[in-house]
């Protein structure tokens, strides 16, 4: 016997609101559990599939399992190039960043050598705690880094995983169900998947405009002017992948740059500082025009929830942060309530 109106409406009731408190859990665990890599990667595996299986070019559509197959299998590949061609590309990166951890805590200590004498006499003697706190934070990464191996082949197969299981599900069986549940829980999922192509895609292009910018500004403003950056490509390097964070991501790669110019003079301490002032300046515009645009996000609300995020569960709660919120966003925004 078919079930009445205000039965089947309150199965839909209680389906929404199981689909809600599962979707919760499942954000959470990534969270507690370290599988936020694993989770984005799902989310990437999924985009990357269905844009090959509804490319809008007839030519290079694809049937999903071929689809899915390119997907699961290009990885494989660039790490079979990698171990022949280049195995030793990322252990030099590695060690790169540590030299220049190390050069820049060594910057720290030396800060009043630095400076004008002048100005470094009116330094507090209160800030000397805030330099080594500093300096031992800078070394500690450096050390971290060293254990980068087995945790970047741990992080590399979660991943992995991630792509192959988001690739499987871009495939699954997409027609109308009748069951609430299923129902209730592909809405949720469709409407995270949006949140994460908004933000991904808005930060993907703020962050190669950054770079862009930046590797101008180290490899061809400074050179006209006689000076030679330490460490040029890997803060290039590290202006991209911060960038893909919003807003502390800057916040860093400002205060790593400076630092890094600083080194050499005040000066050139100083126009880095001008410099990404002017540039992120004009992030701040393309960062209301794109990302505010795509989540209805102001500047404030994602500082918020990413230091929140970041006190709460570190840095996969400040990376994860933007992408939550854009989601919660998102499904109130369905409701009508914001």
């Amino acid at each position: 016997m078919p079930p009445t109106a205000p039965t089947a409406r309150a199965h839909t009731r209680s389906s929404e609101f199981a689909s809600y408190v599962l979707a919760g859990t499942a954000g959470l665990a990534c969270l507690v559990y370290s599988l936020l890599p694993g989770l984005l990667a799902v989310c990437l595996g999924y985009l990357f599939t269905r844009a090959l299986t509804h490319s809008r070019r007839a030519r290079m559509r694809m049937r999903h399992p071929v689809a899915a197959g390119v997907v699961i299998v290009l990885p494989l590949v660039g790490v079979a190039l990698l171990v022949l061609n280049a195995r030793g590309m990322a252990f030099e990166a590695v060690a790169q960043y540590q030299a220049l951890l190390h050069y820049l805590a060594a910057t720290v200590l030396e800060i009043r050598q630095k400076l004008p004498p002048d100005l470094a006499a009116r330094l507090p003697d209160g800030l000397l705690p805030a330099q080594q706190w500093l300096v031992d934070y800078l070394q500690s990464q450096a050390r971290a880094l060293t254990g980068f191996g087995t945790a970047g082949l741990r992080g590399g197969l979660l991943v992995y995983v991630g792509l192959i299981v988001g690739a499987l599900i871009a495939g699954g069986d997409m027609r109308p169900t009748e069951a609430p549940l299923r129902r209730a829980m592909r809405e949720r999922g469709t409407h995270f998947i949006a949140s994460f192509r908004q933000i991904v895609v808005a930060q993907f292009w703020i962050a190669t405009f950054n770079a862009t910018c930046t590797a101008l500004f180290l490899f061809v403003a400074l050179p006209i002017a006689g000076v030679t950056m330490p460490y040029a490509g890997a803060l290039v390097a590290l202006t991209f992948f911060a960038g893909l964070v919003p807003i502390v991501g800057n916040l860093l790669c400002n205060g790593v740059m400076t630092l890094a110019g600083v080194s050499i003079s005040p000066a050139v301490g100083i126009a880095c500082l001008l410099f990404l002032i002017a540039i992120h300046k004009f992030e701040y515009f393309i960062n209301a025009r794109v990302v505010g645009q795509r989540t209805n996000t102001a500047a404030w609300e994602l500082l918020a929830v990413m230091f929140t995020g970041e006190a709460v569960f570190g840095v996969a709660g400040l990376v994860a942060a933007p992408l939550y919120y854009a989601y919660v966003k998102s499904e109130l925004a369905a409701r009508g309530l914001v």
